[in-house]
């Protein structure tokens, strides 16, 4: 059976700033794959794809893994006639979106202006490109910069352009290039017809340097075929991709070798659906599962694998990935690869290893350098579930207990890495508001995370880490408020900060309110419990929280932010499964003995506000995260405290699944993962 025809790569594409349906893009690449395309059909850098435009820009090499923190290693492609230009307004084709095909393996595009069809097929790290024209004459292929400096140069011998571009919207990576080499068929390019464009002029030259810059090859008649590779590190590296993963392949071998990647992966997990909608939306988000974190590394002529170092630019050794948010992706990704890739996900762990080793800091947000762009370090849960599902020897456990230990007790020298508020944290047992904004959810993550540190000393036998670190765990305590059942922020003297109203967004609260935010205590809901007085307490708080109309106050953003409007667009209380720190919510009712109620919800959010259709998700997918959400909740379980082997049992609603070949069943799961049973 074939699964690539069920998925649309477009579901949660139609976003725009003010609303997320997903804020996606329809990638072209291979699973986890280091380069990406995608259409373009805005100008604009970060939200440059939407399903309704009915014009072209090119198609773009990509590595965007959210709009929020933008692209880096962009280059735009895109097929020209008589005079090419380089203006995004001027330049512009039209197309019609209907008939354009975007799978994951495989891109084909009708550019109406110069009347050429563009077929693209990825690798790993590059690309087999196709081009064909309706006419003969004056046609030009184009290779433009996106923003910031790029350098092409045609090599009209060799048939070989190779250039670099340093555009980067975050992470601050040192001196970061990425080159990039295209190799045309022999004679498909008129050695003397090269154009070079600086801003609005263009001009006969095989090479051009500087920021709004491209180069358009002229093609000998009306067909031409390329393969192409890029490299953080060099020429010679780029050249090396095209000879491992492109030399000696036909365009339809290479498109065939990637559409069995994917349907591989899409095959991991095999349903019986209950509809079409179901069984498309499913494998559509399946596909999202697997495009993010991407590999950046490469091979060198020995043989080596070998990466860039963004944080200073050296070429070190190992397999690097990149382009992920541990605050997003702990929830629901990393528990995913644990079943289905544990091999991947132990690399992937090895990875952010490597990256304290050469930075100092485990990561956060990388992209592909550190970019900090949400607090705390999630990257605990992701280490500490590697950890007690067995994917890491003892060795690499204790790696990550140190590095752990080191965000969990020191502050950064910079506010991008490590725990923001960890000094104060250890001093205070919470992290105030005078000294830290978001406090609130600083101090739930650190407790969160001091439990995964504590987890992994349990493994490693260290019972006097483990004992300070579980204490520590429970300092979600010290900033619940019983006089108003939240979590709330507490300045240093101890005092919580007035006029508390929990409506209001920002400030001590990230992405939510004090109603979003409280919940956050996946690691003790025992504990947690107690806070109320006890499982009825809770659940009457749990209820309380579906019940209660979506109101919200801007207060700190001094605007609406888009996760607000998508909260209130939807009828499920104050639980904002628009975001990720709502997704466990639903589940509570299960571990405290209703799991009717858990029941219920899931079905209604799978149900009403998740589909293949192009506006498919009700928020921000975030690599993965949204789409493995929906994967778990249609298998009837959840990983409700990653850094635990367990998960909630929850109502199956696809008829039947295997995963990996084996029958899985909510009710005996223990045949696939240890598994203990929740409270």
């Amino acid at each position: 059976m074939k699964r690539i025809p069920l998925v649309n790569t477009k579901q949660g594409s139609a976003s725009v700033h003010r609303f997320s349906n997903g804020n996606t893009l329809p990638l072209m690449q291979v699973p986890f794959g280091m380069i990406s395309f995608c259409p373009q059909t805005d100008e604009h850098l970060r939200w440059y794809y939407h399903p309704s435009h009915r014009s072209l820009m090119g198609v773009r090499i990509t590595h965007q893994p959210s709009p929020w923190i933008g692209d880096h290693g962009a280059v735009c492609i895109m097929p020209q006639k008589s005079k090419p230009v380089l203006d995004c307004e001027d330049r512009w084709s039209g197309y019609r979106p209907e008939e354009a095909v975007l799978q994951p393996h495989y891109m084909k595009l009708r550019f109406l202006r110069s009347r050429c069809d563009m077929e693209l097929t990825p690798t790993m790290r590059g690309a087999a490109l196709r081009f064909a024209f309706d006419e003969e004459d004056n046609n030009f292929i184009s290779f433009l910069s996106v923003k910031d400096r790029c350098f092409f140069s045609f090599d009209a011998d060799k048939n070989i352009l190779s250039g670099w571009t340093q555009q980067s919207c975050s992470g601050k990576p040192v001196n970061f290039r990425q080159y990039f080499v295209v190799r045309f068929d022999e004679n498909c390019i008129d050695k003397n017809g090269t154009l070079i464009s600086e801003g609005d002029k263009t001009s006969l030259c095989n090479a051009v340097d500087g920021e709004n810059t491209a180069i358009h090859l002229k093609i000998n008649g009306k067909t031409a075929s390329a393969v192409l590779a890029i490299s953080w590190i060099g020429y010679d590296m780029a050249m090396e991709s095209i000879r491992r993963e492109l030399d000696g392949k036909t365009f339809e071998e290479i498109k065939t070798d990637a559409e069995n990647l994917w349907e591989d992966r899409l095959a991991c997990v095999e349903i019986e659906a209950k509809d079409e909608k179901q069984n498309r939306t499913f494998y559509s988000c399946m596909y999202r599962a697997f495009l993010y974190p991407h590999r950046c590394d490469e091979v060198n002529a020995e043989g080596k694998t070998v990466h860039y170092c963004p944080a200073d630019a050296s070429v070190r050794e190992g397999i690097r990935y990149t382009d992920n948010g541990f605050w997003d992706t702990f929830r629901t990704c990393y528990p995913f690869y644990s079943l289905v890739c544990p091999d991947e996900y132990a690399e992937m762990c090895r990875s952010f290893l490597r990256d304290y080793d050469e930075c100092g800091w485990l990561p956060r947000w990388i992209a592909p350098g550190e970019v900090g762009c949400m607090p705390s370090t999630l990257v605990d849960a992701v280490l500490a579930d590697a950890c007690v599902k067995g994917i890491l020897n003892k060795n690499e456990m204790r790696a990550c207990m140190n590095a752990m230990i080191k965000h969990a007790t020191t502050d950064a020298p910079e506010s991008r890495y490590g725990r923001n508020g960890a000094e104060s944290y250890c001093r205070l047992g919470y992290v105030p508001y005078d000294e830290q904004k978001e406090s609130v959810n600083l101090t739930l993550d650190a407790a969160y995370g001091d439990f995964c540190i504590a987890q992994i000393a349990e493994l490693l036998g260290e019972k006097e880490i483990e004992a300070a670190y579980r204490k520590r765990a429970l300092n979600y305590k010290n900033i619940y408020d019983k006089e108003t059942t939240f979590m709330r922020a507490k300045h240093t003297d101890g005092t919580f900060r007035p006029d508390f109203n929990p409506f209001k967004w920002g400030l001590d609260y990230t992405e939510g309110s004090a109603w979003q935010s409280t919940f956050a205590v996946q690691h003790d809901p025992e504990g947690f419990a107690s806070l109320f007085g006890g499982t009825e307490g809770v659940l009457k708080k749990l209820d309380e929280l579906f019940s209660t109309p979506p109101y919200y106050i801007d207060n700190a953003y001094n605007c609406e932010i888009h996760e607000m409007t998508e909260m209130a667009a939807v009828d499920f209380g104050q639980c904002a499964i628009s975001n990720q720190p709502s997704f466990h919510f639903p589940y509570f009712f299960t571990l405290y003995g209703q799991p009717e109620k858990t029941a219920y919800w899931v079905e209604r959010m799978c149900n009403e506000v998740f589909s293949y259709e192009d506006d498919g998700f009700p928020g921000d997918e975030d690599n993965g995260s949204m789409a493995l959400w929906y994967i778990f909740s249609n298998l009837g379980l959840y990983p409700f405290c990653p850094g635990k082997a367990e998960y909630v049992k929850t109502k199956q609603l696809v008829k039947s699944a295997k995963i990996n070949g084996k029958t899985f069943d909510p009710e005996n799961f223990s045949t696939i993962i240890a598994h203990k049973d929740v409270i």
